[in-house]
């Protein structure tokens, strides 16, 4: 299952959405205040938009599709804070709309002091 699992994630990273593009600009190479965060990661039985392991937190962007599943949705992330995990969601329109809005949600859920 995990060998399935990772070559689904690896899928999903060479079919990102547009707005998973515009925040991996912003994610990737620990461009936000010097943390590692990984895309399209398996984790148990799911895999997460972008997940930053160090202080434990699960981005998820939300696109239509989650607005009809949301059983599914509960269920996956009560599993991932049962694991220790925080989660945010964003919808796709606010990566697009208000970016700094996003990351600095971001940055306050890792705990970096503001400028």
């Amino acid at each position: 299952m995990m060998g399935n699992l990772t070559n689904i994630a690896r899928m999903l990273r060479q079919r990102s959405t547009k707005a998973e593009k515009v925040l991996w600009r912003k994610l990737s190479s620990r461009q936000l205040e010097g943390y590692k965060f990984r895309r399209q990661q398996p984790i148990g039985p799911y895999i997460v938009d972008f997940v930053n392991f160090e202080e434990g937190i699960i981005i998820e962007l939300d696109g239509g599709q989650h607005a009809t599943d949301r059983e599914r949705d509960t269920e996956r992330e009560d599993w991932l804070k049962g694991e220790g995990f925080q989660i945010i969601r964003f919808w796709n329109n606010d990566v697009f709309q208000n970016l700094d809005g996003v990351l600095e949600t971001i940055r306050r859920k890792l705990n970096v002091p503001l400028p």
